[in-house]
């Protein structure tokens, strides 16, 4: 049976790489997805049902639209995230069909099964997205992969961001982000 930190870095790996494959090591076969995104920077269906549909949504069809992409998670799951573990995270990626940059940052909270350890339910918010011109492609990249990859903290994150104007509300947010406990 997996951890909560195996688990949800096994979906950073699957995500970010597009290896669908290694989905099952994050995910229950029955893994329910809802997605609130506030932003029209980016669009995502509200909801996914069963693992083969959450690896088109999050891998293959993502992999379409967007590469060079980086998940960060703001926190990592102790034992009392068993069951669930909130957390804050960011992503960097560029568009495949111009080049334009999305940095963008929100919340999960992960659900696991009790049997398996795996995540029987995932909830994505996505509070911020926003677009930077392709022509910055190098500075953000140079920060995003300078970041210790999937697990950072905001702090690190802020303290060496690119002094890009586009990133000021993704600044922001991270410095306003507190720890969230479990629900239970």
């Amino acid at each position: 049976m997996p951890s909560p930190f195996e688990a949800v870095s096994a979906y950073f790996h699957a995500k970010d790489g597009n290896r669908p494959f290694l989905m099952r090591h994050a995910f229950s076969e029955d893994i329910a997805l809802e997605m609130v995104v506030k932003t029209d920077a980016i669009s995502f269906p509200s909801s996914a049902k069963g693992l083969p549909e959450i690896e088109q949504t999050l891998c293959r069809r993502f992999a379409n639209d967007f590469e060079n992409v980086y998940t960060f998670c703001l926190a990592r799951p102790t034992d009392a995230n068993r069951r669930h573990f909130p957390c804050h995270w960011l992503v960097g990626m560029s568009a495949k069909n111009n080049g334009d940059i999305r940095i963008g940052c929100g919340r999960y909270d992960w659900y696991f099964s009790d049997i398996q350890g795996l995540v029987q339910r995932l909830v994505i918010r996505i509070d911020r997205m926003e677009i930077i011109s392709a022509d910055h492609l190098g500075a953000v990249m140079d920060w995003i992969t300078s970041l210790p990859y999937p697990w950072c903290q905001p702090e690190d994150i802020v303290q060496s961001m690119p002094s890009i104007v586009e990133l000021a509300p993704i600044a922001h947010y991270l410095q306003e982000i507190r720890s969230i406990p479990p629900d239970f």
